[in-house]
């Protein structure tokens, strides 16, 4: 014991002395380390984070196997229904009530959601702050994206419509659906409160159940029997845990996947260089190695030594990399679950930061340990002679003709650091895949921030060109059209309603008197555009709940009772209501509901003065209104995934300019007798650049290259098609983005090559030609 703790004091203080005399390298090896760690650090929050988001939540709310709405109807009926079925281990009612209005402190809306629970254990949600209703009192538990959104406290105040003022309890999360304000904002209210507000109800109408099973892999037995034994319940719609995570985390599943793949790649690309710059330093300190071995220092001294050396430097590193990695990423992660109605991870995060930690910090020591352990295994007198790295004798008697290149013009310098790069085709490969990897990445991240700033912000962007609305009759639209900056104006008219196949979508219908391309023309997808009273264009998100297509019937259920029926001549992309939407010419729509809300869309000329024209419609007695963007209630949304997206973004970058200066100084520093040739028949810095320049084209060309194509042609169409059910979009990366891209590499080469350069040439000629 005593001699294993004397071996590793002593490999500590030959450690340190001789960080101390190569502190500059240590900073770059801490460097490395730290990025790489950050990496892996971002990737770890944000999967474990969102990966397993709904699992927590699921487990927190003891979401039920099996979620149900229908028409409603008496509870009595419901619960024989339920009780038919097999393997059941539980249910809960509840009257789910849209449209409902409530209000707090300046915010207020009429499309909120207003769940009546019943009692019992179980209830589908989550309670994250208070507590649960109890059933007594005017008492009232809200979403918590609700609660953040408009600043909700427990004890406060809120008031819904046909109720009294009802306290705040409780805030919970209900996995069973996104969060305020990507949704309708969501209460949950007692049955037994509300039965003591406004009468006692032996039999209340219920349009929810929610089933818990004994086993749940029996759940599509038990959704073909729930089907067999619907009889009298209507507007049936099943859903599933494993369906509603689906709907849930289909566009995070990729964005996850890129980052840990990028994550990975990142580290490995460290690893090679860093354990290429610790073969180098050991190539360096071959004479060193050589006598400690004649004086009796044993093999696994000499390891031991270099394996402390490492730790000494990559512990701290690492240690900051995974920290950085997380706050820059663990608190964004979290608003972006809260969004998603999920719990963020909490301690359980610990376990897998130090996985990657503890990756981080023995990946290096590995590699610092490896070449030591097989210089130490040489004879020693190989060791004293300091053999450095092989080279052939052609290359040897062609350096008089590389350095008579040089003097005509310096071309064969490009080309010998090319070359120079070429020879570690390991390193090489590792390098520009990392490079290659991280462009595509980058390119993918400022094309889906772009898109999402345009969603939220332009509404232009899907087809809305109308920018602002005014709360005025019809008849109002000719006197709208003749003020100064207007191009043109015309009703509006919008309705929800239901589709007329018992399925129980809601549709957003939309309809204008004449052509409605003028003012929206969202993308046609198939098909084409309407034509004639009986026609009508839906959105992709409704023709695929409905099988619809072009040519088929369209059934709309109005809320006049009536139906409209119509038949579909194309189908366009729109993300407005998840692409539940229909375009219905206004003659069609009136003649079955001449009460159709509408207002006054406005186009402007180009040019012309919004705010003057928003005044003039004040006048006429308007409330004027701004389009919105297609996102305009994920705008928190937004900037969570732009949070997200930025911090991975420079992470990812300052690795790349970190693989590619250490690929350029491994390069000199294996090379440093070449480099000191060069200098010894006259090349000065211009001359080391010129060699360092081939060297950082051999790496940043074909990765460039490969980048570009690997967004364009395979992780750009990738996520495009995961919202191809909502909309077309197109996040392959533009011309300008490609250029700003490709500069930035170019731009991190030249600094790369400045501060290699500047760093070769600070070493006498005389060392390097005696290394």
């Amino acid at each position: 014991m005593s001699t294993a703790l004397g071996q590793l004091r002593g490999a500590l203080i030959e450690a340190w002395l001789a960080l101390r005399t190569r502190r500059r390298r240590a900073l770059i090896a801490a460097t490395g380390v730290a990025l790489s760690a950050a990496m892996l650090s971002c990737a770890v929050v944000i999967t474990d984070g969102l990966g397993g988001g709904f699992p927590r939540a699921v487990k927190a709310a003891d979401l039920g196997d099996l979620i149900v709405r229908f028409k409603q109807q008496r509870a009595a009926q419901v619960v024989r229904r339920i009780a038919a079925l097999p393997d059941l281990s539980g249910y809960a009612l509840r009257t789910e009530v849209t449209q409902a209005t409530f209000a707090y402190r300046g915010h207020s809306t009429t499309k909120g959601v207003a769940e009546v629970v019943g009692s019992g254990r179980r209830q589908g949600y989550a309670i994250v702050a208070g507590h649960n209703l109890r059933g007594t009192g005017h008492e009232v538990v809200i979403e918590q994206g609700l609660a953040t959104a408009w600043h909700i406290k427990l004890g406060d105040i809120i008031y819904v419509r046909y109720l009294a003022p009802e306290r705040v309890v409780g805030v919970a999360e209900g996995p069973d659906d996104v969060g305020y304000p990507l949704a309708a904002p969501r209460i949950y209210l007692s049955r037994a409160a509300i039965d003591a507000q406004l009468g006692r109800d032996p039999d209340p109408e219920v349009n929810f159940a929610e089933i818990w099973l004994r086993n749940p892999r029996y759940l599509n037995e038990v959704l073909v029997q729930a089907r067999d034994e619907s009889f009298g319940l209507q507007d049936l719609q099943f859903a599933t845990r494993s369906g509603v995570r689906v709907l849930i985390h289909e566009a995070a599943g990729i964005v996850i996947d890129l980052l840990v793949a990028l994550s990975v790649i990142a580290l490995a690309t460290a690893a090679v260089m860093l354990a290429s710059s610790s073969k180098a330093e050991v190539q360096r300190r071959l004479r060193a190695i050589g006598i400690r071995r004649a004086v009796g220092a044993s093999r696994t001294h000499v390891t031991l030594t270099q394996a402390v050396e490492a730790m000494i430097v990559t512990i701290p590193a690492a240690t900051l990399g995974t920290f950085v990695g997380w706050i820059a990423t663990y608190g964004p992660g979290n608003r972006l679950l809260a969004l998603l109605n999920e719990p963020g991870p909490g301690s359980a995060l610990a376990l897998p930061l130090l996985a990657s930690w503890l990756a981080s910090v023995a990946i290096p020591v590995a590699g610092a340990a490896w070449p030591a352990w097989t210089a130490g295994g040489r004879a020693v007198i190989s060791l004293l002679r300091g053999a450095d790295v092989k080279r052939r004798r052609a290359s040897s008697r062609s350096w008089p003709r590389r350095m008579r290149g040089h003097s005509n013009g310096g071309g064969g310098l490009t080309g010998l650091g090319a070359r120079l790069v070429a020879a570690r085709p390991a390193r090489l490969v590792a390098t520009s895949t990392m490079l290659a990897c991280s462009t595509a990445f980058i390119l993918l991240m400022i094309a889906l921030a772009a898109t999402l700033s345009s969603l939220e912000t332009d509404p232009q962007e899907l087809g809305k060109h109308y920018e602002l609305t005014a709360s005025l009759p019809p008849s109002y639209a000719p006197q709208v059209a003749r003020i100064p900056g207007v191009q043109a104006a015309e009703p509006r008219y919008e309705l929800h309603a239901a589709d007329g196949y018992a399925l129980g979508e809601i549709v957003d219908v939309i309809a204008y008197p004449r052509d409605h391309t003028l003012f929206e023309a969202p993308p046609l997808a198939s098909g084409q555009r309407l034509r004639g009273d009986g026609q009508a264009e839906v959105g992709v998100g409704l023709a695929n709940a409905l099988g619809l297509a072009p040519g088929s019937p369209l059934l709309l259920a109005l809320p006049s009772g009536r139906e409209l029926r119509l038949r579909v001549s194309g189908t366009v992309s729109s993300l407005d209501e998840e692409g539940l939407v229909a375009y219905v010419p206004a003659a069609a729509l009136l003649a079955a509901d001449p009460s159709a809300p509408s207002q006054i869309a406005v186009l402007l000329k180009p040019g012309a003065n919004q705010t003057a024209v928003s005044a003039a419609l004040t006048r006429l007695g308007a409330a004027p209104q701004a389009a919105a963007g297609a996102v305009e209630r994920g705008a928190p949304l937004v900037a969570v995934l732009k949070t997200i997206l930025r911090a991975v973004a420079i992470v990812d970058g300052l690795v790349c300019i970190y693989a590619l200066t250490q690929a350029c100084a491994l390069t000199v520093q294996e090379r440093r007798r070449t480099v000191a040739v060069l200098r010894a028949c006259g090349a000065g810095a211009g001359a080391v650049r010129r060699l360092l320049l081939g060297a950082v084209l051999a790496l940043v060309a074909p990765a460039a290259l490969i980048g570009v194509l690997l967004e364009l042609l395979l992780l750009g169409p990738a996520l495009s098609q995961l919202a191809a059910s909502y909309a077309t979009l197109q996040l392959r990366a533009s011309a300008l983005e490609i250029l700003a891209t490709v500069l930035g590499l170019a731009l991190a080469g030249l600094m790369t090559i400045w501060w290699v350069a500047r760093s070769a040439v600070r070493e006498s000629v005389v060392t390097g030609l005696a290394s």
